[in-house]
């Protein structure tokens, strides 16, 4: 009995030990304590040319906390740290939080049916198809509506129209994600933004708005308010002592695979290291993850231009980048992946997914970057490959390659592609290629 009680405390200990290594900002301050890269063994040399590369693709504001204090703040041009900046997708992961908190509180369930929320005829779709699609299709992009339309965010009935089953069919697709705004306004009896105020807010200290713009609405912060959300998030909901967040069954549902379809995606948050990811605009599975040179366990915000929010629990680590980005796209997560290239090398400690043995074959694409052309090397192999840009859209295909093929780059714009390559016995590689005229 003395034993057991004796492991008990050691227990209690050493989560007390943990909490207490977790920094929190106080609340309604500019204080921020920060840790020095070069006493984490990081290698600072490499700093410079990380900022040099966020300079280059337009980024404002780049903040990376480790143990929730401050390794890296960096801000660009004109760009300070009381900047207000929008988050565009990224801030689809502060409803999808929301969400969480309503479900809490008793004010819905994710398994209710939206008409619960928003009445019947809110869609274009038969009664008895509108009625199957619930909060939970809203948070998994399963609705099952056609994101084709042409207006991806209008939340007018006519422009939601039943293409599949709910759950059947993963789409991202913004206007059903923007209706979960009006069901936690519904349930909750607050605007969206009181809602936010209130359970959020007094406490963490994280300030921001939503704002319409069109039919969406969109967040609106100062980049150490989104580092703010990222260690609220890193800490499982709790800040500084206080549970936000006591619902663990939701927490756990919102940052995994949240249906088969997509296995990148929880909640509204895009789920890196999975074997396989699904990108906007398109009905194709890609073999990888999404960021393959960032850490497996990573989840992300990651929004229009180059919005990015990621939460690393294995590292206790959380990045925020805001700005501009080179091309156009709704989830540019090719821009994320390529700032972790340069931000291993700061870290010393590359998380890119295992080393390619020495006996395995695998496509060589030069120069990368390109200017006028570039060719797709892969000795002894047939092989078909398919480019696509930043927005997930079909540039080029070839079904019929061997050895080695020249591109031609010029009409290209200057950006992030993808480029998938599969040879004859069906084994898909997916490799990045930029394009710089």
């Amino acid at each position: 009995m003395k034993r057991l009680v004796f492991v008990v405390i050691l227990f209690l200990l050493s989560q007390s030990t943990e909490a207490q290594n977790m920094y929190f900002p106080p609340l309604n301050s500019s204080e921020w304590e920060t840790t020095d890269p070069a006493l984490l063994g990081w290698c600072t040399d490499n700093i410079a040319p990380l900022y040099n590369y966020l300079e280059s693709i337009h980024s404002k504001a780049f903040i990376v906390l480790k143990d929730g204090k401050i390794v890296l703040e960096k801000y660009f041009g004109t760009f300070t740290a009381d900047s207000i900046w929008y988050w565009a997708s990224a801030g689809k992961t502060v409803t999808s939080f929301m969400v969480g908190l309503a479900q809490q509180e008793g004010f819905l369930s994710i398994n209710d049916t939206v008409s619960e929320h928003l009445g019947s005829g809110w869609t274009s779709c038969q009664q008895e198809q509108e009625n199957k699609i619930t909060v939970r299709n809203q948070l998994t992009m399963t609705t099952g509506f056609d994101d084709g339309v042409p207006d991806n965010y209008c939340t007018l009935p006519s422009c939601l129209i039943c293409l599949a089953d709910p759950g059947t069919r993963w789409a991202y697709h913004n206007a059903p994600y923007t209706l979960l705004d009006d069901v936690l306004s519904s349930a909750t009896g607050m605007s969206l933004n009181l809602y936010l105020y209130q359970k959020i807010t007094l406490t963490t200290g994280i300030s921001g708005l939503f704002l319409p713009s069109g039919y969406n609405n969109v967040f609106y912060s100062i980049p150490r308010s989104m580092a703010r959300f990222g260690l609220l998030v890193l800490n499982h909901g709790v800040w500084d002592g206080h549970t936000i967040m006591s619902d663990t069954a939701y927490y756990r549902q919102m940052t995994t695979t949240s249906q088969q379809l997509n296995l990148s995606y929880g909640y509204l948050w895009w789920l890196n290291g999975k074997e396989s990811f699904m990108v906007p605009g398109l009905q194709y599975v890609f073999p990888g993850s999404p960021a393959p040179h960032a850490p497996a366990d990573m989840i992300s915000g990651l929004g229009k231009n180059g919005q990015f929010l990621n939460v690393v629990p294995s590292q206790n680590i959380v990045t925020v980048r805001l700005g501009n980005a080179p091309g156009e796209g709704e989830v540019p997560f090719l821009y994320n992946d390529s700032i972790w290239q340069k931000l291993n090398d700061v870290i010393c400690n590359p998380a890119a997914v295992p080393p390619i043995q020495a006996d395995v074959s695998y496509p060589e694409i030069i120069p990368n970057p390109s200017n006028e052309k570039f060719s797709i090397n892969w000795p002894g192999k047939n092989f078909e490959y398919t480019v696509y840009d930043s927005r997930g859209r079909r540039v080029l295909e070839h079904s019929a390659a061997r050895n080695t093929v020249i591109i031609n780059s010029v009409s290209f714009h200057n950006g992030l592609y993808l480029i998938r390559i599969k040879d004859t016995n069906g084994r898909s590689v997916s490799q990045k290629l930029v394009i710089s005229h």
